[in-house]
């Protein structure tokens, strides 16, 4: 179960008079050849979903608790004290808490929800349903319902796109959906130390530093010696063993073939391959991570059919933003900073990937995004 589950499972238990019925009812038969040994809070009803499910009438008892009843029921003597759940009322609590509940865990939520049910009522038995902390609880836990229907809403909203929206949004992006077949080099920023010297010898800092700027000039040269050959038709898996010879890296060269990528996969410092035409090499690009050599093979634009489901996602996704942003900004908070102390500053920002790796360990060609 979901974390949203039991949550939900608890706030439901907390009204559980208006999913159970405490009015006393026929024992349901049980079908010929049932074993009595059966789960005393169910009564083995079929999971949801399966063909034995589907021929239980709604009005059917799929969970039976024996025991628990109001108190007049209970005062009764001629009442059998239980509660009795259908299968419509379950199905119900099932679509306010998770309506996508697999088959398999609907078993153990059922006995839970039994459980649960009858915990509550020993609370208020008890009297715990009285006083400041139950109040406190239960203001808390309609913050929470509300909060969650909200955002329900505003999700069903959200995804009420119509196929002129997405032809519209697909026209005016279209570049959006260029995907290209490119060939890469990648240059490491910086070549690796020799094993045996950095056993035997320790660089002070300024030495450290020097041979990192050489180091790093060495393989920039190299990089506009490789772009230059590359844009003469040399063979890039060719010029990509080099690149890696240089360096001092051991390994093997990484794939040259990119595959098929699309801008929103590539570095913002790469994405000017997209601009490239068919069989153009590009200029070495710089990234936090090394130098890099493009050229393009090809060039397609997906069809819009192709793309309907992933620009209906976007959209839904920025109507639900600026729904919740718009809810969010009518309001200001004001925290007091006597009591709360300062804000704590946001932490940095996370590095990108193919930041500069460590002398230590060959570095690995960041792919697309």
């Amino acid at each position: 179960m979901t974390r949203h589950g039991l949550t939900c499972l608890l706030l439901g238990a907390m009204a559980w008079g208006q999913a159970a019925t405490s009015t006393p009812l026929p024992a349901p038969q049980k079908p010929a050849g049932e074993n009595s040994s059966t789960a005393k809070t169910t009564e083995g009803a079929p999971q949801e979903g399966s063909p034995e499910a589907s021929k239980v009438a709604p009005d059917a008892p799929v969970i039976t608790i024996k025991g628990l009843c109001d108190q007049l029921a209970a005062k009764a003597p001629a009442l059998e004290c239980r509660t009795v759940i259908t299968r419509a009322e379950f199905e119900q609590i099932i679509e306010a808490v998770q309506p996508s509940m697999p088959a398999r865990v609907r078993r153990q939520f059922a006995t839970r929800y039994a459980n649960a049910l009858a915990m509550s009522k020993k609370a208020e038995e008890m009297g715990l349903d009285k006083g400041p902390s139950y109040e406190e609880h239960m203001r808390l836990a309609r913050i929470q319902v509300l909060s969650g229907e909200l955002n329900k809403a505003m999700q069903e909203k959200a995804s009420q796109i119509t196929d002129k929206e997405i032809d519209d949004y697909y026209k005016n992006n279209l570049d959006k959906f260029e995907q290209v077949e490119t060939n890469r080099i990648y240059v490491p920023k910086t070549q690796q130390p020799p094993a045996e010297e950095s056993k035997d010898k320790k660089l002070s800092e300024e030495e450290q530093q020097k041979r990192t700027q050489a180091s790093e000039q060495t393989m920039k040269t190299e990089a506009d010696k490789l772009q230059a050959r590359a844009a003469a038709g040399e063979d890039f898996i060719k010029l990509q063993e080099e690149a890696y010879q240089v360096a001092g890296i051991k390994s093997s060269a990484p794939n040259t073939s990119m595959g098929k990528i699309r801008r929103n996969m590539l570095p913002a410092s790469q994405a000017s391959v997209m601009d490239l035409k068919v069989g153009e090499v590009s200029a070495v690009i710089s990234d936090q991570s090394g130098y890099f050599i493009y050229k393009l093979v090809s060039k397609v634009t997906m069809p819009v059919d192709q793309a309907r489901e992933e620009i209906k996602g976007t959209l839904r996704s920025q109507r639900l933003q600026e729904e919740m942003k718009a809810v969010q900004e009518s309001t200001t908070p004001t925290l007091d900073e006597a009591y709360f102390g300062p804000e704590t500053p946001a932490r940095g920002p996370v590095p990108p990937a193919g930041s500069p790796p460590s002398p230590a360990k060959p570095p690995s060609p960041p792919g697309p995004k």
